[in-house]
């Protein structure tokens, strides 16, 4: 089963992500769940019996999902594909994208690429940032692109289709008017973390595709696919990666695992533990919360740190549980997609998350 230094990381994990309670505090965020119950003590050698049958059958009634994979203590326990879906099928990550990007600005910045989450990013964007009502805009840090905090109007939404249509992505994003200063608000944007895309070729010297295979998906043990580029040969920055589920549940487990695989530190361990706390409050759904690149909310009463794509692409990780849960669907535009949407939480939360905690005899304290 799984190695001791995994199950010491994801405890520490575990204590992370409770303490992120009080960092919730401190930003004037409520407070979101309880301290949790200790976790029941499972010999290594033993796989409980869990009881996926009811999940397995829900999700062959939703026509738009194509793969529902769960792992519990680094053992992968329920795998199934959908609608004509093969294993091997590569799923568009959509913007589930953006914590891999994430990933590798954490990678970047271990390696002394980036000098740190602080650093201005007019530093990379001089000649775009150089009028003198650009003033504001050359105090967007790293990290405000990291927590959609860069105080620029969105690229996402409704300037969706103006900006990938512009000839010059990085310029159309810069070129955004500053709606409130930096670091205060959440406004969700695609063109933030296009910009982390941009600057990670420009520290690292290569393209972002090149320094994800050598950094990212190479020590994990697979290829990655190439995915669109802009005008300029920028890949696209938090949108249209792919890979398949067993790749997205391979990219979750390093995570659950602090960023560590294979006796292999790859990420960061004090990356992942930033990357996973709650730093802003989504301002489109209540008790949603957002960190370097990834979604914070509760799940049957457990903290859940996620990636989400859109369409319902998913990586799931409740490290009390040592629970990772990835599901890939159609990415197609469709009146059916918000429904899915719902749908696939619903599955997720009551059918796998609160099935494992009964199946290991751990439970959330009463909210």
């Amino acid at each position: 089963m799984i190695p001791r230094y995994q199950l010491a990381a994801r405890t520490i994990l575990a204590l992370v992500l409770t303490a992120s309670l009080v960092v919730a505090s401190a930003l004037n965020l409520p407070g979101r769940i309880p301290a949790i119950q200790p976790q029941a003590k499972i010999p290594d050698d033993t796989i409980p019996a869990f009881k996926f049958g009811s999940a397995v059958e829900r999700a062959g009634t939703l026509p738009r999902l194509h793969s529902l994979l769960v792992s519990w203590n680094g053992e992968l326990v329920l795998e199934r594909y959908y609608n004509g879906v093969r294993p091997n099928r590569l799923a568009n990550l959509k913007s589930a994208s953006k914590s891999v990007i994430s990933a590798l600005v954490g990678i970047a910045i271990e390696r002394g690429d980036i000098s740190g989450v602080d650093q201005p990013i007019a530093e990379y964007f001089a000649e775009l940032l150089s009028n003198e009502d650009d003033a504001p805009k050359r105090n967007i840090t790293i990290e405000n692109l990291l927590t959609m905090q860069s105080g620029l109007e969105t690229t996402s939404n409704r300037n969706y289709g103006a900006w990938v249509l512009s000839p010059n992505w990085v310029r159309f994003a810069l070129r955004q008017p500053i709606e409130r200063t930096p670091g205060t608000r959440m406004e969700y944007s695609t063109g933030n973390t296009h910009l982390l895309s941009a600057i990670l070729t420009q520290a690292t010297g290569r393209s972002t595709l090149a320094f994800a295979r050598e950094a990212l998906a190479e020590p994990l043990g697979f290829r990655l696919a190439p995915w669109p580029q802009d005008p300029q040969g920028i890949y696209f920055g938090g949108n249209d990666m792919q890979m398949t589920p067993k790749q997205m549940m391979a990219f979750g487990e390093l995570y659950l695992n602090r960023g560590h695989a294979d006796e292999r530190q790859i990420v960061p361990a004090r990356w992942v533990d930033a990357s996973l706390e709650p730093r802003t409050r989504s301002t489109r759904e209540r008790g949603r919360y957002y960190g370097y690149g990834w979604w914070i909310r509760t799940m049957a009463g457990f903290e859940t740190p996620y990636a989400w794509g859109y369409g319902g692409q998913f990586i799931f990780i409740v490290p009390e549980l040592d629970l990772v849960v990835v599901t890939s669907s159609s990415s197609n535009p469709g009146s059916s997609r918000r429904g899915h949407l719902r749908r696939v939480y619903n599955l997720v939360e009551n059918l796998v998350v609160a099935r494992v905690a009964e199946a290991i005899g751990v439970a959330a304290a009463a909210r």
